[in-house]
């Protein structure tokens, strides 16, 4: 892919987070992340069934809402501690309590070991909604890349289960479809920091077999669901360079067309996850803070 289609902002940070590095690495690294700290919100961890969570609660007025937050890593790898900052800053801004969840990583532990684990900070945050000061009814379920399919993923089966629903999906450069995966014309462009190469092993690792196939488990593949109607309203964002691009721009589509009310924010030179790895650039701030004005008006009561 050609370095001029980059934001001349992200060209610099990019370099960095091009960097590949084997799995067994990244889990380690990401692990040992030193986080910031603030005094505006309290963090602490706890056990969440299957999973453990870190909880974010602001020291000031809280607003009743809340956020079951999920991190990204291609199903692969990363912690809670990586959106540290995004956490902190939302918390603090909208004075909401946030759940973020670990999650078991493929190959190690193929699907449904993430989505059940993910399930289980779901459930785990209404039963303490009242201690943690959140009405069950205005939490809204996001992530970011990989963290953000399973938030789709996650969305479809509480509507299907039954029972309080999230308030909306808060989706940052979901990865949703794993035929992507399956195009072997796309490993060509080279995708910036996450090309489909590495989707590929990341969605092998999690379906336990190639990507593509001609059926695929319930809730596995968001992008695979027939029928999205009923769904809660979404913000979903990503780079137009990315290669999730086309997936995500149809499955928004998708609730469109079903009746679900849509935001889609597209940065134009954006490569995938800029808003993490960039997050001190212009643009990562603003579209930060458009995902936050949109997060905080879904919240309302």
């Amino acid at each position: 892919m050609d370095l001029h289609r980059v934001l001349p902002e992200l060209r610099e940070p990019m370099k960095r987070a091009q960097i590949t590095l084997p799995r067994w690495f990244a889990r380690a690294a990401v692990r040992l992340l030193r986080v910031p700290k603030s005094d505006a919100v309290r963090v602490s961890t706890a056990r969440a069934g299957s999973t453990r969570v870190r909880v974010y609660e602001p020291a000031g007025a809280r607003s009743g809402g809340g956020l079951l937050w999920i991190h990204g890593g291609g199903l692969l790898f990363g912690d809670p501690k990586q959106d540290e900052e995004l956490c902190l800053s939302t918390a603090e801004r909208l004075g909401v309590v946030i759940v973020s969840a670990r999650y078991r990583f493929a190959p190690e532990h193929p699907f449904p070991a993430a989505h059940e684990d993910v399930l289980s900070a779901w459930r785990w945050f209404l039963e303490r909604s009242e201690d943690l000061g959140v009405d069950p009814h205005r939490i809204v379920v996001g992530g970011e890349s990989a963290g953000a399919g399973l938030a789709a993923a996650l969305v479809q089966r509480v509507h299907d289960d039954g029972g309080i629903q999230p308030r909306g999906q808060w989706l940052f450069a979901p990865m949703l479809d794993d035929r992507t995966a399956a195009r072997r014309e796309l490993d060509a462009e080279k995708h910036f920091v996450w090309d489909n190469a590495r989707n590929r092993e990341g969605w092998s690792g999690y379906l336990g077999a190639a990507p593509g196939a001609a059926t695929v488990p319930e809730y596995a593949v968001p992008a695979r669901r027939a029928d999205v109607g009923g769904l809660p309203q979404a913000f979903i964002t990503w780079g137009d360079i990315e290669l999730f691009a086309e997936e995500d721009r149809a499955y928004a589509a998708a609730l469109e067309a079903a009746g679900v009310r849509v935001t889609t924010d597209v940065v134009q030179g954006a490569a995938h996850g800029f808003e993490n790895w960039a997050k001190d650039t212009p643009v990562a701030r603003a579209l930060v803070e458009r995902a936050q004005g949109w997060l905080r008006d879904a919240l309302r009561g």
